[in-house]
């Protein structure tokens, strides 16, 4: 079994609200002008290079180092396709678009069977590069399980933080296959309760599959609430969404792993149903009041990340920046569990100077008992 390293156990203890002198960073990351910024290395000529120097400077970003260094093509250089720009690349779809071409009518998506369709792959409903065919337990479990060493076996070393991520925990499954206009126009009717009861016995292959991965956390996401919070209400959210939520996340627990639950927006009114389904933990957006969350769950050490806020970093004031990182170090002797993370994205167009001083401030503060966690 591999040894657990430092950063990974540090990241482990993290999730687990175990408290660890040191408070680890969990970035939602696509910024490569501040990588070039941080490394003096140009990130599209040399994309190895410059990650390597990357993890040197600032390991606790723990971002992925390409296989090869060959040069990336500029965004400005790649064919624009309208539909907008992630990290370094150019769009090549917009799932609103594809949604809407997908079906002719309302009446055809409400004869839409996911069961029938099973296999999704192509349709861009689930961030999985490795394919999207649901059709069995078995075929999910074989397309996941290639990401993590044969040598593991079932189990995950003991203390690392080895995790399997799935976007359509429940809710974003009819978002995506119908767009959200058109889910927003349908999940009333009476109809829409049989393609739900089929997106959840979808679910419950995928969930009874990440039951049998080498891995100790499953990160389950679904953005049920905006910036300014719930998309449906709570009594459909009680019907179709949270009862599935208790259900999939027994299967993980009693398999002997631990669920965070990622969502954007203002997660306030729904994070503790959250909580009593089973999440260990919000990874959620600088909305949310994180304060709150952690002094009602004081006691059971909850994780919580993605109080951090790129619109400070975008303004690139050093003061505001400071009394960001202070703020979040205030949340973060709160609870055992807690990750530095600018919970709504560091994005291409963030400020790579903004960026350089979050990141050296958290170096130098974010310890517990003080700075260096003496």
């Amino acid at each position: 079994m591999a040894e657990v390293t430092e950063l990974e156990r540090t990241r482990y203890e993290a999730l687990m609200g175990l408290g660890p002198r040191r408070i680890p960073h969990w970035e939602h990351w696509s910024c490569p002008d501040a990588e070039t910024y941080l490394t003096g290395i140009d990130y599209y000529a040399h994309p190895q290079r410059c990650r390597r120097r990357l993890a040197e400077l600032y390991p606790q970003l723990e971002l992925p180092i390409p296989e090869r260094d060959e040069p990336i093509p500029r965004p400005e250089n790649q064919p624009d396709q309208g539909k907008g720009r992630w990290g370094d690349r150019q769009r090549d779809y917009w799932q609103q678009q594809d949604a809407s071409h997908r079906f002719k009518s309302e009446e055809e998506m409400l004869a839409f069977s996911p069961l029938e369709q099973a296999d999704f792959t192509g349709w861009h409903v689930v961030v999985d590069h490795l394919g999207g065919d649901f059709s069995n337990e078995d075929v999910i479990y074989e397309r996941y399980r290639k990401r993590y060493p044969a040598e593991w076996g079932d189990t995950a070393p003991e203390g690392h933080p080895a995790a399997v991520g799935f976007y359509n925990t429940m809710f974003m499954w009819p978002m995506l296959v119908f767009g959200y206009e058109n889910f927003m126009n349908l999940c009333l009717l009476p109809e829409f309760e049989r393609i739900m009861d089929e997106f959840a016995e979808i679910n419950r292959r995928v969930f009874r599959a990440f039951a049998r991965l080498p891995v100790n956390f499953v990160v389950c996401h679904d953005d049920i609430v905006l910036t300014r919070g719930p998309v449906c209400s709570p009594q459909w959210m009680h019907r179709y969404i949270f009862p599935r939520y208790e259900e999939y996340w027994s299967l993980l627990k009693a398999a002997g792993k631990e669920v965070l639950f990622m969502v954007d927006g203002c997660i306030d009114v729904y994070a503790d149903d959250v909580i009593a389904c089973g999440a260990r933990g919000i990874i959620t957006e600088p909305y949310t009041d994180f304060k709150t969350i952690a002094r009602r769950h004081e006691g059971e050490n909850l994780f919580l990340a993605g109080e951090g806020d790129n619109r400070v970093l975008m303004r690139n004031d050093p003061d505001e920046i400071r009394a960001m990182v202070d703020s979040m170090l205030d949340t973060a002797r709160l609870t055992g569990g807690y990750m530095m993370c600018i919970g709504n994205h560091i994005p291409f167009n963030v400020e790579p100077e903004g960026i350089k001083r979050y990141l050296d401030l958290s170096a130098e503060l974010a310890w517990r008992n003080g700075p260096g966690g003496a």
